[in-house]
């Protein structure tokens, strides 16, 4: 409710959204460079000494230190990030002309790679158990709602507004990030020039924003980075194996099928497909 009454949208503002786990840090690092190519150079990036999590703010962070000054204190166009569901957006951003960009991933990956970030926060507990995780996820139990309510509800916008709310598939773009990448800088309002194109400018992006490149630099790598006031993890806890399938080497064939089940049924008529 705080973040409702305080956070004031601009109409320039350009907005990351996603569920946990979905792949937020490569779109951060994409979104960040594309959008900053013509200040740095790739030699000398922020990227190369800074975690993508510091570059890109979570509105909702904020929301804790009940301080949004640092926000308010950024030029526009402004790139934020948020992992809020559509229907808990701030009023001023809802009715906003902002840019969102959705983010989405196969659950069953989702669902991993969030149990395996969870287990790293509780150090010095029990770890969690993954069967009982997973029927919590599969019950719809999450910070942020449903998985499939997150994704339904800007899925729907982004048919209704595609000028406003661009959807975008992890996996797709995994499978061909450089057609993504110039998809997004013409999203964002920052299309490549036929020169950027024939210099390789965006394969230099995509190249910079790599899994392999970005999990192992330094920065990524060694120290800590605090999450909120509550939370600090390592720095390469944000990072572990990025890759499309990985669930099929911690659950089941039979769990597999039951949360594509799940989803099925709670997309059903919605033209959308995890």
């Amino acid at each position: 409710m705080r973040l409702q009454n305080s956070f004031k949208a601009r109409h320039d503002d350009i907005i990351l959204v996603s569920n946990p786990k979905c792949g937020t840090i490569w779109l951060k690092a994409l979104a960040f460079t594309i959008i900053n190519r013509s200040r740095f150079d790739f030699d000398h990036h922020p990227l190369l000494t800074h975690h993508p999590q510091r570059v890109v703010p979570f509105i909702e962070i904020f929301q804790g230190n009940n301080d949004l000054s640092n926000i308010e204190k950024l030029p526009s166009p402004r790139l934020l990030a948020t992992h809020m569901p559509l229907s808990l957006f701030p009023e001023s951003l809802a009715t906003s002309n902002c840019l969102i960009v959705y983010l989405c991933r196969d659950p069953k990956d989702v669902f991993v790679s969030r149990w395996h970030f969870d287990n790293k926060i509780v150090v010095g507990y029990n770890k969690i158990d993954l069967e009982v995780a997973f029927n919590m996820f599969c019950e719809g139990f999450s910070e942020n709602g449903p998985f499939w309510d997150h994704c339904l509800e800007y899925w729907k916008e982004s048919i209704t507004k595609p000028e406003k709310f661009l959807f975008i598939k992890y996996e797709n773009m995994k499978s061909d990030p450089m057609k993504h990448v110039i998809r997004l800088a013409e999203f964002i309002g920052v299309p490549f020039s036929d020169k950027e194109q024939q210099d390789g400018v965006p394969e230099e992006v995509v190249r910079l924003c790599s899994f392999d490149n970005l999990s192992g630099l330094k920065t990524n790598q060694i120290g800590e980075l605090s999450r909120d006031d509550r939370i600090v993890l390592e720095r390469s806890a944000f990072f572990r194996e990025g890759k499309v399938g990985d669930w099929v080497n911690h659950m089941s064939q039979e769990m597999g099928r039951k949360l594509d089940h799940i989803v099925e049924e709670k997309l059903k008529g919605s033209g959308l497909v995890l």
